[in-house]
């Protein structure tokens, strides 16, 4: 069975929709012990840090999150909450990757959005995908580079734009948004 974590942070509709398309049924939950019974789960999001990561507590989905030993896939908000700290709204994160996320510079149109290539591909996820391979984007926050990072892209500076840390997989972009590309790296992760 595959997971989406439900915690009311949108775009788990489209989620469902490329897997459904990919032939894979899902489940979307806020329950616990079903997150701890999956073989598989995604954590999608969109929307602000602070609202979200207090959603997730009221659950206990925080602590859950971090105690999965199955692959879990983390989609633009999922992943920077999977992070250390995002500068919004000064949230402390799950911190399953230490890294800080940071808001874009002053004076820099945000939110950055669009199609913007990948750099530096390593990992599963992106078996079969290509060095400067376009992926959608949508977001004013970004993680930086680190040890962790397994693609990169530049939106006035280089940042992480997926990372990767023993059962747990993250990307800044939006793969079900992604065209054909975005669902090899979607059947990637259920291939895991």
């Amino acid at each position: 069975m595959i997971a989406i974590v439900d915690y009311g942070a949108g775009n788990v509709f489209s989620v469902q929709c490329a897997l459904e398309r990919l032939g894979a049924n899902s489940v979307l939950t806020k329950d616990p012990e079903v997150l701890l019974k999956a073989e598989k789960v995604l954590f999608p999001g969109v929307g602000h840090a602070k609202a979200a990561m207090e959603a997730l507590k009221e659950n206990g989905l925080d602590q859950v999150l971090k105690e999965l030993s199955v692959p879990i896939l983390g989609i633009c908000l999922g992943m920077q909450l999977m992070c250390l700290r995002t500068e919004e709204g000064d949230t402390q994160g799950l911190g399953i990757f230490p890294v800080e996320v940071r808001n874009f510079p002053s004076g820099l149109p945000v939110p950055h959005m669009g199609w913007n290539s990948l750099e530096a591909l390593s990992g599963p996820l992106f078996k079969g995908i290509a060095k400067e391979t376009d992926f959608y984007f949508v977001h004013s926050f970004y993680a930086e580079p680190s040890p962790y990072t397994t693609a990169t892209t530049e939106y006035n500076e280089l940042f992480s734009a997926a990372l990767e840390k023993d059962n747990y997989f993250a990307v800044q972009f939006h793969p079900e948004k992604s065209g054909a590309e975005g669902e090899k790296l979607l059947q990637n992760f259920l291939k895991l």
